[in-house]
């Protein structure tokens, strides 16, 4: 066959063929899923053996065409078009054309050109992004989510019958053993760095102070919310984030519910009521491992760590911790359900969605706890 010179005829089935006649191949019959496999097969391997930058489908004697035959289309213009082989599409009849826009697929079209912009325009429009996208949509939902909060308290009738201790239990009675294990542990491993110092300089007595300011200002908020973010705060993100693609949250809407209403509420009343109950145990808890190291590398007593401990508690730092309690909780409700919200596609995106919450939840966490140490101290 001579290049760009010889007109041939293939016969695929069904009365299916077509012609390359030079750089234009006419269709003619019906494009259908039967013959669909044999089209692309053998049009490719014509079109790229005539070694021609430009095609043309000339579709003017094609009679009829389904889905499958719409995609074959496409998929050959795309596979040429990455071997460098430009190809268009021209003439028929209204039918052909109207099922070509309907079942045309999104994915074989062509990339929007990228421009290149420079350094100033990339900080700027980074910095826009996160003010408008992030920032003003994360106090847009902690506004709608306190004022329907602090709304529906005093309005028993719209509250979902038995969520909050649904939820109570998921987010706090749940998280109990973790966080008083790994509080336990951290107490014992704070003690344990610090006897040896302080033994060194005479100071035995001085590892209860250490052990209990520490757990009750500092390490027993702190922990309890890191922990809580990242067992409790993923999960509200995984499930909003799997209610919005599986379109449970339109559904609501559709019902005349607001999801944030139905969903965000109740999980913000039992993080509230559960933190810093979680928190005290978590004190406690990190306490008790103080005393373990203190009695078996100091020889400090039961009965002295307790006396002493009665002596450096203070009511502040309660205050102190309660408060964090309430600050940590919503913060991590709100970060979940923000990123939950935010979720634009399937599988794929819910795990985005989750690990950003989970990742921005503490960060925000450890953020609000240099502010408010700053405040208190």
């Amino acid at each position: 066959m001579k290049k760009n010179s010889v007109s041939s005829e293939i016969i695929l089935e069904n009365g299916t063929k077509y012609r390359l006649d030079h750089q234009t191949l006419f269709l003619s019959g019906g494009l259908m899923l039967p013959v669909v496999p044999g089209f692309t097969r053998k049009v490719l391997k014509r079109v790229r053996s005539q070694k021609s930058g430009d095609f043309v489908f000339n579709l003017d004697e094609l009679e009829d065409i389904d889905s499958a035959g719409v995609t074959a289309l496409f998929y050959v213009k795309k596979q040429l078009g990455q071997a460098g082989v430009q190809l268009r599409m021209e003439g028929g009849r209204d039918n052909i054309l109207k099922k070509i826009e309907l079942f045309k697929p999104e994915q074989f079209d062509d990339p929007p050109a990228k421009t290149k912009t420079g350094l100033f325009e990339s900080v700027g429009n980074g910095a826009y992004e996160f003010f408008t996208s992030y920032l003003f949509g994360f106090i847009q939902l902690a506004a709608n989510v306190f004022y329907f909060a602090i709304y529906d308290l005093f309005r028993k009738k719209v509250r979902r019958k038995g969520e909050f201790a649904n939820q109570a239990v998921l987010i706090g009675v749940n998280a109990f053993l973790i966080i008083v294990f790994m509080s336990f542990v951290i107490g014992l491993v704070l003690a344990l760095q610090s006897a040896q110092q302080l033994r060194s300089f005479g100071a035995n007595i001085y590892i209860v102070d250490l052990v209990v300011i520490g757990m009750m200002s500092q390490m027993g908020p702190l922990i309890t919310a890191i922990l809580v973010a990242g067992r409790s705060g993923s999960s509200i993100a995984a499930e909003i984030a799997t209610m919005k693609v599986t379109s449970e949250l339109d559904a609501l809407k559709t019902m005349g519910l607001d999801p944030i209403r139905f969903v965000v509420v109740p999980k913000l009343y039992a993080s509230l009521l559960t933190v810093p109950f979680l928190i005290v145990l978590a004190i406690l808890s990190g306490i008790l491992g103080g005393a373990v190291a203190a009695y078996f590398y100091l020889d400090i007593t039961p009965e002295i760590f307790v006396n002493r401990m009665g002596d450096v508690m203070s009511n502040k730092d309660l205050i102190t911790a309660f408060v964090k309690s309430q600050v940590y909780a919503s913060l991590i409700v709100l970060t979940g359900s923000f990123y939950g919200f935010r979720v634009v596609r399937g599988a794929e995106g819910v795990g985005k969605a989750t690990t950003a919450a989970v990742v921005v939840a503490i960060s925000l966490v450890i953020i609000a706890d240099s502010i408010l140490g700053l405040l208190f101290y």
